[in-house]
């Protein structure tokens, strides 16, 4: 006797398996004084203090998925390259793009790279835009800026740190056009920012080099808050991940932990550091207990809603 089991009246979108909530579990410091990478949990514990060695006058890094992309600088000319590895170590590629000059920021947007090049016998500066895979697509996307910084992409726009007394954050187009030269301006010693959403996180130093702050503005330029954190020594690099704020203090070697609204979560989350210059948090969705309340839940209705039949062949 053959016996046929039917099921029907189950109809759950396979998508909502695959819906999880976003946590943020790891953060890469890029030591220079080390020519290392280490990797530590959001939380302060060191997961590896040499995940990548051996590289040159690190100067910044940018992640995009599994690829993590850092420029170098070579100290005996004006010179740099970029390198290219995987977020858990791997070398890839540790001369994926070569230049002529010293490459400082460095952002990735999908299948391009952008790169602020300085040219330090005039410090000047300009923006280089490369793919992924290392091929070049314009050496000079923009030119004639002063020291560059930190350079982000939002969108199709790309945001440039002119750094220094007096610096500004400039505006442009990922296709090179200038937008406003001074989205950001008025500040006394701009060091670095981070994007979130519509929201600008600037730090910025008082009396060089006493301590410093964060301030908060739109996207497009308005002063939310001029101290939305203040009191930090040195502030050199912010990352913004979620809604926490991390803050660099390479003077300190330290790295310090707080809200996108301004409260100290850990104002030392991580010390040590031998000359930190940059940062990246590597994000990890994971479900969290209400997702998976929620897939029980679903997974109980799926299967009082199941109707069976046993249908024998007659």
């Amino acid at each position: 006797m053959n016996i046929r089991l039917v099921l029907s009246g189950l109809a759950v979108s396979a998508t909502l398996w695959a819906v999880a909530a976003t946590t943020y579990a790891q953060i890469l410091v890029l030591n220079q004084g080390d020519n290392a990478i280490a990797e530590f949990t959001t939380s302060g514990a060191t997961l590896n203090p040499a995940l990548i060695s051996g590289l040159s006058s690190p100067q910044s890094m940018a992640i995009a998925g599994e690829n993590l992309f850092v420029t170098s600088l070579n100290l005996t000319s004006d010179s740099g390259r970029i390198g290219k590895y995987t977020t858990s170590g791997v070398t890839v590629n540790p001369t994926l793009i070569t230049v002529m000059g010293g490459p400082s920021g460095i952002a990735v947007s999908g299948k391009d790279l952008f790169v602020a090049v300085s040219n330090v016998a005039n410090e000047s500066s300009r923006i280089s835009k490369y793919t992924i895979s290392g091929a070049t697509v314009n050496p000079a996307l923009i030119s004639g800026l002063g020291p560059v910084g930190d350079i982000q992409v939002s969108g199709n726009k790309l945001f440039i740190a002119n750094v220094g007394f007096g610096g500004t954050i400039s505006e442009y187009t990922t296709s090179g056009t200038i937008v406003n030269p001074a989205l950001v301006s008025g500040l006394t010693f701009l060091t670095d920012f981070a994007i979130s959403g519509d929201k600008l996180f600037v730090t910025n130093l008082g009396t060089f080099p006493g301590t410093g702050t964060v301030s908060e503005y739109t996207l497009s330029g308005m002063l939310v808050n001029p101290a939305l954190i203040s009191g930090l020594t040195f502030p050199t690099d912010i990352e913004v991940a979620g809604n926490d704020l991390f803050i660099v203090s390479a003077s300190t070697g330290t790295i310090g932990k707080y809200t996108i609204s301004g409260e100290t979560i850990d104002p030392a989350l991580i010390s040590g550091l031998n000359d930190p210059t940059d940062i990246a948090v590597i994000s990890a969705p994971v479900p969290d207990a209400s997702f998976t309340g929620m897939l029980l839940l679903l997974g109980l209705t799926a299967t009082f809603g199941l109707k069976c039949w046993l249908h024998r062949p007659v």
